[in-house]
């Protein structure tokens, strides 16, 4: 019953994919994950899991976000994320079904992680980054846009979705 499926995720997609481009724009651009990108996220699951989700399922997945949330405020307590990070994944969590949590989640993250450090190093070396000097995510040391591979993954986890179920 936990499963999504491709009618799920299609419905999904409809809000991910332009929050998840806002997200990854904005932490690339100013460093920072706003509110309202995180709100926006939670607010469509709300709506939109209603009409993909059944009911019972609907009311499972949206556990996936305080207990998110509180294993984010720790970690970003801990120093190891972002609070916008922390948020963020909570918000993603009731997009996601609790059978795909380990496979394919984890590979999927880690997938994206590494391809985004790479795409943002790239960048930074290249004339891309004469286009947006003033972006903060060039000069910030060794604080990395974590959005960018977090929006990245959930959008990708749905086209997965839409495409194998």
């Amino acid at each position: 019953m936990d499963g999504l499926t491709s009618w799920a995720a299609a419905w999904f997609l409809v809000a991910a994919i332009p929050i998840s481009g806002f997200v990854i724009f904005s932490d690339l651009s100013r460093m920072k994950i706003p509110n309202v990108a995180v709100g926006a996220l939670i607010a469509s699951y709300a709506v939109l899991g209603l009409i993909a989700l059944p009911f019972e399922q609907y009311l499972w997945h949206w556990t996936h976000f305080p207990v998110l949330l509180i294993i984010g405020i720790i970690l970003n307590a801990a120093g190891v994320m972002g609070a916008g990070d922390a948020k963020f994944i909570a918000a993603a969590g009731p997009f996601i079904a609790t059978a795909d949590l380990i496979t394919p989640m984890i590979p999927l993250f880690s997938a994206c992680l590494i391809a985004g450090y790479f795409a943002h190093l790239l960048a930074r070396k290249s004339p891309i980054r004469t286009a947006v000097p003033h972006w903060e995510s060039w000069t910030s040391g060794k604080r990395f846009p974590m959005g960018f591979p977090l929006g990245m993954t959930l959008v990708f986890y749905l086209l997965i979705v839409l495409f194998t179920r």
